[in-house]
């Protein structure tokens, strides 16, 4: 569990860079929806490509324990987000649960079953690599 956690860890400072990115490089420049919708999409890159390489340091040898690893980093990732969110950055509840409008394009539930999915993914990305 504590090399879970540690890999979660690392992943928020990558995350946060996804945000600074979007924010810096082409949020000006797109509609707030197209942004969020594209940032989405290369947050979702970089947690497969980070998760990829860290997986053989996480020691998941079996799918129930890849469904384990994505259950805590969905927590993790539903907690910080809340947490850091409305307490550090002042962001509303309503504002916060904004984003999981999916009918409205908000596309940040499908990351978040990303997270729940990856770690089972690369393992069975893996798995075939090795021609498990």
């Amino acid at each position: 569990m504590l090399r879970l956690t540690l890999v979660w860890v690392g992943l928020v400072p990558v995350m946060i860079a996804n945000g600074i990115a979007r924010q810096s490089l082409y949020g000006s420049t797109m509609s707030e929806l197209g942004a969020h919708q594209l940032s989405t999409l290369t947050g979702a890159v970089l947690l497969l490509g980070y998760t990829w390489l860290l997986f053989p340091w996480m020691e998941v040898d079996s799918p129930r324990a890849a469904w384990v690893a994505g259950a805590v980093w969905l927590a993790l990732t539903v907690a910080f987000e809340f947490g850091f969110g409305h307490y550090v950055a002042g962001h509303s509840w309503s504002r916060l649960l904004q984003d999981y409008d999916l009918l409205a394009g908000r596309v940040w539930v499908l990351f978040l079953a990303l997270v729940l999915a990856a770690p089972r993914l690369i393992l069975s990305l893996r798995g075939a690599r090795l021609g498990a």
